[in-house]
C-alpha cells in the first residue's frame, strides 16, 4: 500500500541522499511532499546542482497527514533543528511511533528533538560522539533499523543499503 513521506528539507541539503531515496520511493508509488518554512519555496542542495519545491509549510501539516518521515543529510537538518517548529513535528512523529529516515546528518534534528535516547541508530562519523551524548546506541555500520521506527545510514556510500531497507519498511 503506497505510504505518504513527510521530507523534512531547506536548503544546502546533500543531494543525493535527497533525490536517491526521493525517486526510488516515488518508483514504489509512494508520495513525497517536501516539507520547509513556506510553500512554494525553491530550495537548493549544498552542490547547487538540484532544485527542490517546497510542497507545504511545516505551519500547513501535521503528523497525522503522513506515514513516514525522510530528512536527509547536508546542513538542512541543522538549520531546521534550529526551528521550534520543525523540532516539535519530529517530537510528536516520533512520539505517533511512525517510521523516521535520516542519514548522514538527519538525526541533528532528531537529537534536537530528543528522540534518540536508546535508539539503535547510526550517522555519519562526525556527528556519532553528537548522538551518543544525547543517549543512542551508535554502530558504525551502513545501515541500521531499530524496531522498523527508526532506519538510519551514514553516508551516501550506503544509499543503496539504507533504500532497500526504507522500503522494505515502508512495504508493512
Amino acid at each position: 500500500m503506497p505510504k505518504r513521506i513527510a521530507v523534512l528539507v531547506t536548503y544546502d541539503f546533500e543531494e543525493l541522499q535527497y533525490s536517491e531515496p526521493v525517486q526510488a520511493f516515488r518508483a514504489a508509488r509512494h508520495s513525497i511532499l517536501n516539507i520547509e518554512k513556506s510553500a512554494g519555496n525553491i530550495i537548493y542542495g549544498q552542490q547547487r546542482k538540484a532544485a527542490v519545491t517546497i510542497d507545504h509549510s511545516i505551519d500547513d501539516v501535521g503528523i497525522d497527514d503522513f506515514d513516514a518521515l525522510l530528512i536527509p543529510g547536508g546542513n538542512s537538518a541543522q538549520y531546521l533543528s534550529e526551528d521550534a517548529r520543525f523540532v516539535h513535528f519530529v517530537r510528536h512523529f516520533a512520539q505517533a511511533e511512525k517510521p523516521i529516515m535520516s542519514i548522514c546528518h538527519g538525526p541533528q534534528l532528531l537529537i534536537a528533538a530528543k528522540v534518540v535516547q536508546g535508539r539503535l541508530m547510526t550517522t555519519i562519523h562526525t556527528l556519532s560522539k553528537q548522538l551518543v551524548d544525547a543517549g543512542a546506541v551508535y554502530y558504525d555500520v551502513g545501515v541500521v533499523n531499530d524496531n522498523n521506527l527508526y532506519i538510519s545510514s551514514r553516508s551516501y556510500a550506503d544509499l543503496a543499503v539504507f533504500i532497500h531497507e526504507s522500503l522494505q519498511v515502508l512495504k508493512q
